[in-house]
C-alpha cells in the first residue's frame, strides 16, 4: 500500500522568502522524497502572491525545472503587517488571477498585535477586507492572528459561510473551540514540537481530524530537531508527526486526515 501523501497547507518559498542557497526545485525534489504530495504558497502582499502564482504555474508548465510530483497552489493577500499598504493591490490582482486553478485562498490577512507594525485599526479593516475578497471570489480565508483573538473571533463572525483556516495556531483549547465552533479549519505548525507549547498541543489534542491541517509556515518555525535552521516543506512530516502523537493516532492517519482537510477547504483536486 502507498502511503499517504503530506499536504503543506502554509508556507512561503518564493522568491521573497527563500534562503538566498536554496531554490524552488531542490526545495520540491526534497519534499517529494519526504512524502509531501502538495504545498500552498502563501502570499503576504501583492508582490510574493505574485511570485507564489509564478512557482504554481511554473510547476504545472512542462520544463519547469521542478518536481512534477509536488502540486503547488497559490493564495493572494496582504499580511496584517504591511496593512498600511492598503488592499487595493491584492483586490486588482485577484480580480485577474482568481479564476485560475493554481490560485486557492485569500491571506494570509488578519490581525498581529504582537508587532503592531500598522496601526490596529488598519489591520481591521484591511482584514475585513480580505473576508469580503474571499466571498466575492469563493476562495478560501487564510487567517494570521496574534495576541488579537478577541477581535480575530469578532471580525470572523462576518465570514459565516466561507471556508476559513486559522493558520499556525498558537492558542490554547479555548480558543480552538471558538474557531471550531465558528466552522473554522485550524492549522498546526512546527510550534506543536517545541517543549513549551503545552497549549497548542491540547488544542490539537481536541481538534477532529477532519478539521485538522498542518503546515510548516517555511522558511519560518522549523519543527524540532530542526530549531534554529530555515525551515522547509519536507519537514511538514514531522509537524504530522507530533500531532499523531498528541492524539495517540498513526501518523498516517494524521497524514491522510490532514491532506483530505486540506483539499476540503482549499477545493483542491
Amino acid at each position: 500500500m502507498t502511503a499517504p501523501s503530506w499536504i503543506d497547507s502554509h508556507c512561503h518559498i518564493q522568491e521573497a522568502y527563500r534562503p538566498e542557497e536554496s531554490d524552488p526545485a531542490a526545495l520540491l525534489s526534497q519534499a517529494a522524497a519526504a512524502g509531501v504530495g502538495g504545498l500552498v504558497c502563501i502570499g503576504t502582499d501583492a508582490a510574493s502572491s505574485r511570485q507564489a502564482i509564478s512557482l504554481a504555474r511554473g510547476v504545472r508548465s512542462s520544463g519547469a525545472g521542478v518536481a512534477p510530483s509536488v502540486q503547488v497552489w497559490a493564495t493572494v493577500g496582504l499580511h496584517p503587517h504591511d496593512a498600511v499598504q492598503g488592499t487595493d493591490p491584492v483586490a486588482t490582482l485577484l480580480s485577474e488571477v482568481a479564476s485560475e486553478e493554481t490560485v486557492v485562498g485569500v491571506g494570509e490577512c488578519g490581525l498581529d498585535y504582537h508587532y503592531d507594525h500598522s496601526p490596529r485599526p488598519v489591520q481591521r479593516r484591511a482584514f475585513a477586507e480580505q473576508i469580503e475578497l474571499a466571498r466575492q471570489h469563493d476562495l478560501a480565508l487564510v487567517v494570521h492572528t496574534r495576541e488579537a483573538w478577541d477581535d480575530t473571533l469578532d471580525l470572523l463572525r462576518r465570514a459565516e459561510g466561507l471556508r476559513v483556516v486559522v493558520h499556525c495556531f498558537t492558542g490554547g483549547p479555548d480558543e480552538a473551540r471558538k474557531c471550531l465552533d465558528l466552522g473554522a479549519w485550524i492549522s498546526f505548525s512546527g510550534i506543536v514540537t517545541f517543549p513549551t507549547a503545552a497549549g497548542v498541543r491540547e488544542a490539537a489534542a481536541l481538534c477532529p481530524l477532519d478539521r485538522l491541517l498542518v503546515e510548516t509556515d517555511a522558511p519560518f518555525l522549523a519543527p524540532v530537531p530542526h530549531r534554529g535552521r530555515p525551515n522547509q516543506p519536507a519537514l511538514v512530516p514531522l509537524v504530522g508527526a507530533a500531532v499523531a502523537a498528541t492524539k495517540g493516532v498513526a501518523v498516517d492517519a494524521v497524514a491522510e486526515s490532514s491532506a483530505a482537510a486540506a483539499r476540503a477547504l482549499f477545493g483542491l483536486p
